[in-house]
């Protein structure tokens, strides 16, 4: 997330798509009516769902689930048509200008380089042309075919007014409305922000959503800008918190790569993740990835992290070719090749794609241990509840057990917010008598494996000694040595260029610019540094005077990284440092640095260097043609859902889906067509029912007591349902029951000359609740990954819906 919850109220047009911020962030929400307040500014929603969001909005267009690309690459067509672009912004601060390799292309839906039996690209030729320096080829006329921005209009062209409503269903003089209301932020005076969720994330093209307005955003001069950005919303309290410290299967934390097979030493993996400066004279920020991956491996390994064993590098797990993500997990434990499964505060059973699935994988398991405040589906699987849980226990022989733990208000420690703000929170309440916290759990099971270990023998001891484990008491490790840990510490006394000491030997380190990677630093995520410093605890600072109006309140928490609140807010001024907008200026020249209304996001080069403002890429500036960084392509393209309502690309037949989506071969059979399930299931979020815990609460579940789905009044006609009727809803993979609502809010549309229906399927319930026991949504969803990330497609799937006489 670029920006932050409260900038959102500087916006002059917020476009909420992919998200339903009214239901799914409430309270975070109040900033967007605070821009149609304060700024008049134009609430835009497009949704496949007329949703509470859409209730107080300024526009509402229906779109198909899953063809969001489309739609906005229908927008920078209309942007690029109608020159709606912030020229000097997209001139000196993207890519626009840059040459691209010769051999790249883009041919009847397929990047140049793709390999058909590997389901993957040779991303060689989405590359930079080079000088006879090295150095990146530029046209600033941005006359030449090679142009980047060039490239950009061929790759969009398809896109006209007509294609949008021919895939989306979106109709053309909605998308008009919708793209001129867009290109009006195209002034340096006015941004816009969006504000997106699981909606884009849950595809698979998900990445490549966020990447289509993020190319948006760019062409309009909207990166950096107070009320602009590309902002996530994360949908429960600590999510942003679990990415940045690495809980992705291929990432450790601060977002740096976890080695491969290939990474036979650290100086070897260093140079593969270390982007060299493409540039002359950039930041290239990511060169100091040494200094963090080092000063991580001091942490971890502390005296056993030395010069003469690659500072424990050895010592971390590999990726195979076989990427170790929860699909792969699931499949394996299905095959029997995975016995044992530690579960912590999480409910897979009812989260993962393919209920069925995932229920045949656990009772292969010899045993599953459950870590959660309170009973879940999964910790329960074995458990015969009738239909919603058809399973004989007698023939289960996995060994469950369940550790309770405490739950987040029962505990000190910290949240990262959407907006990156470490938040420290206290102990509102002891837990109840048997509960630990779940770090208090871990460290008495690594104890007794060590036992084990040292009686037994066994691979990998030597890795697991070799972990520090440097706490007052090593079972129960308390939240602020772990924050500290995370922040950072001088292993010797640390010295400046010019000789002054700047850290003493034990202190905290100040920010993460004092790590080294000579091993006299250590700092388990480099983003944190600076969270817990010799100052104290700055997650802790609760001074919300706001001097510029603009909500930027500095002296609130902590926000990574350096306490910044704005991404790239270098960009938010023009080269010779004039803010684009005087009236919302975030950084401001002073003779020796940047800093002004907030942290700046850049060093100390003075107004009209070279130096441009996007410091984490290699060449200086932001990527309309994201190089070899995204795996299913440098631009966006729209390609099917794995299940498509419509069975074609009418932009190329030939490839219908994108062509290197996450599938295991294993899957490949579970996935339906439209001729047998003819409907498109989208799943969402309900107020009442906020995740999976509150349906152990007696308020939530009287406020939503019965599971139900949402269909049009079209559909409802077609199939003969009635208001309140009970309905069975059925894919390839599985069938769900529930009540019917016949609503207005859901629409059929008119897709490549076919009628094309959806079903709405909020996404709670579960056979283990407080109130009513209900079917889990999940038996309906497909085991198929965006391409990037891995995530499940949860939004759209194809299913048929009958009426049903069975009671509920």
């Amino acid at each position: 997330m670029t920006n932050h919850w409260v900038d959102i109220k500087n916006a002059n047009v917020v476009v909420v798509m992919g998200g339903n911020a009214a239901e799914a962030h409430p309270v975070g929400f109040r900033w967007a009516i605070e821009a149609k307040k304060q700024n008049g500014a134009k609430l835009m929603v497009v949704d496949p769902r007329f949703n509470r969001t859409a209730a107080v909005a300024d526009f509402y267009s229906p779109i198909r689930s899953g063809t969001d690309i489309t739609l906005l690459s229908g927008v920078i067509k209309y942007l690029l048509d109608n020159n709606a672009i912030q020229h000097e912004y997209v001139k000196h601060y993207t890519n626009a200008s840059f040459l691209i390799n010769e051999g790249y292309g883009f041919e009847e839906g397929l990047f140049t380089g793709y390999d058909e039996a590997e389901r993957s690209y040779d991303k060689s030729t989405w590359s930079y042309q080079l000088d006879e320096n090295g150095q990146p080829k530029r046209d600033l006329t941005m006359q030449d075919p090679r142009c980047v921005i060039n490239l950009l209009k061929k790759h969009v062209e398809r896109y006209t007014p007509e294609m949008v409503e021919r895939v989306c269903g979106t109709k053309q003089k909605a998308f008009l409305e919708f793209a001129e209301t867009i290109a009006s932020t195209a002034v340096p005076n006015r941004t816009m922000t969006i504000l997106y969720a699981l909606g884009w994330t849950h595809h698979s093209v998900g990445a490549q959503n966020i990447r289509t307005m993020a190319i948006i955003q760019l062409l309009l001069g909207n990166i950096g800008m107070a009320g602009g950005g590309i902002n996530a919303l994360r949908g429960h309290s600590n999510v942003q918190g679990t990415t940045d410290m690495g809980l992705f299967p291929s990432m450790l934390p601060g977002y740096i790569p976890l080695p491969t097979e290939t990474d036979t030493s650290l100086e070897s993996f260093l140079n593969r993740i270390t982007p060299k400066t493409a540039a002359e004279g950039q930041t290239n920020y990511w060169q100091n990835t040494p200094k963090f991956v080092v000063s991580m491996l001091k942490t971890f390994y502390g005296e056993n992290a030395t010069k003469d064993n690659e500072w424990g590098f050895h010592n971390l797990p590999k990726q195979y070719k076989k990427k170790m993500d929860h699909l792969q997990y699931i499949d394996l434990m299905d095959q029997g090749k995975i016995t044992g499964y530690l579960c912590q505060g999480y409910n897979p059973l009812a989260s993962y794609p393919d209920k069925n699935k995932i229920s045949s994988a656990l009772r292969k398991l010899k045993f599953l241990v459950v870590m959660d405040p309170l009973k879940t589906d999964t910790s329960e699987f074995w458990q015969n509840h009738g239909e919603y849980n058809d399973v004989n226990p007698a023939e289960i022989q996995t060994e469950v057990f369940r550790l309770p733990t405490v739950c987040f208000a029962e505990e000190d420690g910290s949240i990262a917010n959407s907006g990156r703000w470490l938040q420290w929170h206290y102990k509102a309440a002891e837990p109840p008598k048997e509960a630990k916290p779940d770090v208090d759990i871990l460290s008495e099971i690594r104890e007794v494996m060590l036992e084990m270990y040292e009686k037994e023998g066994g691979p990998s001891i030597d890795t697991i000694k070799a972990m520090t484990w440097n706490y007052q008491n090593p079972l129960e490790p308390k939240a602020h040595e772990i924050a500290k840990e995370s922040n950072g510490y001088a292993l010797e006394d640390l010295y400046d260029a010019n000789g002054n000491l700047i850290a003493k030997k034990g202190e905290l380190l100040s920010s993460f610019a004092q790590l080294r990677d000579d091993g006299t630093t250590s700092a388990a995520n480099w983003i944190y540094s600076g969270q817990w410093t010799p100052k104290g605890n700055q997650m802790d600072n609760r001074d919300n005077s706001d001097p510029s109006g603009l909500g930027n309140t500095l002296g609130w928490a902590f926000a990574w990284p350096a306490n910044r609140r704005v991404l790239y807010n270098r960009a938010s001024a023009d080269l010779a440092g004039k803010p684009w907008d005087p009236k919302r200026p975030l950084i401001k020249w002073n003779g020796k640095n940047w800093n002004y209304i907030d942290i700046a996001d850049f060093g100390t080069a003075p107004p009209n260097s070279n130096v441009m403002p996007f410091i984490m890429n290699n060449e200086g500036i932001s990527r309309l043609f994201a190089l070899d960084k995204m795996v299913d392509g440098p631009f966006p393209e729209h390609y099917e859902p794995i299940e498509s309502p419509i069975g074609t690309n009418p932009l190329h037949p030939n490839v219908i889906s994108n062509p290197v989506a996450r599938i295991l071969d294993n899957d490949k059979a579970s996935f339906g067509n439209a001729s047998e399930f003819p409907y498109v299931g989208t799943t969402y979020r309900l107020t009442e029912h906020f995740h999976w815990w509150t349906k152990n609460a007696d308020l939530n579940m009287i406020a939503q007591p019965q599971p139900f789905v949402e269909i049009s009044e079209d559909l409802a006609n077609e199939k003969g349902i009635a208001q309140g009727d009970v309905v069975k809803v059925t894919s390839k993979r599985g069938y769900i029951k529930a009540k019917a609502v016949v609503t207005k809010r859901i629409k059929s549309l008119d897709v490549d000359g076919k009628k094309v229906h959806t079903i709405g399927i909020p996404l709670h319930g579960g056979f283990i609740a407080d109130g009513r026991k209900s079917f889990l949504p999940n038996a309906l969803t497909g085991r198929v990954g965006d391409a990037n990330t891995q995530t499940p497609e949860f939004k759209t799937f194809l299913v048929n819906i009958e009426k049903t006489t069975e009671a509920l």
